[in-house]
C-alpha cells in the first residue's frame, strides 16, 4: 500500500511539473508578444488556460457516458464522425456543469487549421463560439445585470502578428492533457491556481495590478476553524471574494456538493480569477452567484428587496478601496443596519450561535 501510494504522489508530482511548465510557456509567449506584466497579459492566460481545461474535462466526462471510445485511439476523430443527431444525444447525457463544445472547437480541430489565412480569426471566433454556447453555466454578472461571457477576442490584445501569436499559443496546448488527472483532489488545483495567478495577485512589486489576497494556507485554518461538524445545503458568501481563496477552502471544508457559494468584488481581474477558481474546484454551480460590483455602495445579494442572510460568511476587508466619492450616498437607514460594530438587536441566546475568526497580516 504505501509503494502504491508513493508511486501516485510521484505521478502527481509530475503532473504538476507539467501543468507548471504549460503556465510558463504561455505567459512566455506572451512575454514574446510584447504583453509581459501587461494589463492584459491576466486576461490572455485565465483564457488559455481554461480553454485547455474545459477541452480535456469535456473530452473526459464524454468518455464516461460513451464507453465506445475506449476503443477508439482519437477521441476527436470518432467524435468528429458522428452524425449530428447522434452528437446531440451525447450532450443530453452530458452533466449540465460541462461545457458543451462542438467537433470544430476542439483544440485538435483548430490546431489542424492553424496554416489557413487569418487563423487569429479561427482562434477568436472558436472562444467566442464557446462562450456563447455555453452562456447559461459560464457566464458571470455585474451589479447591473451586464453579463460577462467567459471568452472574448484574444487577437485584439496583439498589436503586431495576432496569427502567429495564436498559432504559438495553439502548438502549446496540443502536446498536452489534463484527462488523466482530473480526479486530483482540491490540494492539488489550488496549488496550481496559486501558481497560475502568481504574477497578478500579490501586492509587491508596486504593480498597479497587485491586489491583496489571503494565503491557500490561512484560508485553510480559518475554513476548518469555522466547520466543526458536517452541514449540508448552506450558503457560503464573500462581500470582497478577490480571487475567491477563502470562498473556496471554506467549500472544500463543508464539501462543494453541499453548499452554494454566494460572492461580490468590484475588481474585473479578480472576479475573472474567482470564477477560474470555481470552474477548477467543482463549484461551477455557483458561477452565477460570482458578481462583479460595487458591495459597499450596490450589494447585489437580497431577498425581498433586503439583504440575504447565509450561513457562513467570511472576508477579507476590501482595505485597498477607497469610497470617499460615494460616500454622502452610504448615509441612509438602510446602510445603517448594513455597517455597525458588534451585532446589536441579537438576543443573547442566538449570538451563541454566532462565530467568529480573525486573521489580520500585513503581508
Amino acid at each position: 500500500m504505501e509503494i502504491n501510494i508513493n508511486k501516485k504522489n510521484t505521478n502527481s508530482n509530475n503532473f504538476k511539473s507539467k501543468v507548471i511548465q504549460l503556465i510558463d510557456e504561455i505567459k512566455s509567449v506572451c512575454a514574446d508578444a510584447g504583453l509581459g506584466n501587461s494589463g492584459s497579459e491576466y486576461q490572455i492566460i485565465t483564457e488559455i488556460f481554461l480553454y485547455k481545461f474545459i477541452n480535456d474535462k469535456f473530452i473526459y466526462e464524454i468518455k464516461k457516458i460513451e464507453k465506445k471510445l475506449e476503443k477508439f485511439e482519437d477521441t476527436f476523430d470518432y467524435l468528429n464522425k458522428l452524425k449530428k443527431q447522434e452528437y446531440e444525444i451525447l450532450m443530453v447525457r452530458l452533466n449540465e456543469n460541462i461545457a458543451r463544445l462542438n467537433p470544430d472547437q476542439f483544440i485538435s480541430s483548430i490546431y489542424k487549421r492553424q496554416d489557413e489565412p487569418n487563423f487569429s480569426k479561427i482562434f477568436d471566433d472558436t472562444l467566442i463560439g464557446i462562450a456563447k454556447k455555453n452562456d447559461n453555466i459560464f457566464s458571470q454578472l455585474t451589479s447591473g445585470g451586464k453579463k460577462i461571457q467567459i471568452f472574448e477576442s484574444i487577437s485584439q490584445h496583439i498589436n503586431d502578428n495576432p496569427s502567429a501569436f495564436c498559432k504559438a499559443i495553439i502548438n502549446k496546448l496540443i502536446n498536452f492533457s489534463f484527462e488523466n488527472f482530473f480526479d486530483e483532489k482540491f490540494d492539488f488545483y489550488a496549488s496550481i491556481f496559486e501558481y497560475l495567478i502568481k504574477d497578478y495577485n500579490s501586492n509587491s512589486g508596486g504593480t498597479d495590478y497587485a491586489e491583496y489576497f489571503t494565503p491557500n494556507a490561512v484560508s485553510r485554518i480559518i475554513a476548518s476553524c469555522l466547520i466543526q461538524k458536517k452541514v449540508k445545503n448552506v450558503t457560503c458568501y464573500d462581500p470582497s471574494a478577490g480571487s475567491g481563496t477563502l470562498l473556496i477552502n471554506l467549500a472544500h471544508e463543508i464539501g462543494e456538493n453541499k453548499c452554494t457559494i454566494y460572492s461580490q468584488d468590484i475588481s474585473q481581474k479578480s472576479s475573472s480569477f474567482l470564477r477560474l477558481n470555481l470552474i477548477l474546484n467543482n463549484l461551477v454551480h455557483s458561477i452565477q452567484n460570482a458578481i462583479q460590483g460595487n458591495t459597499i455602495k450596490d450589494p447585489y445579494h437580497k431577498d425581498n428587496n433586503k439583504i440575504k442572510l447565509f450561513d457562513f460568511i467570511v472576508s477579507n476587508p476590501p482595505f485597498k478601496v477607497d469610497f470617499s466619492n460615494y460616500r454622502n450616498d452610504l448615509e441612509s437607514k438602510e446602510n445603517r443596519s448594513r455597517f455597525f460594530a458588534g451585532i446589536p438587536n441579537i438576543p443573547p441566546k442566538d449570538k451563541k450561535k454566532w462565530k467568529f475568526f480573525y486573521y489580520l497580516s500585513n503581508t
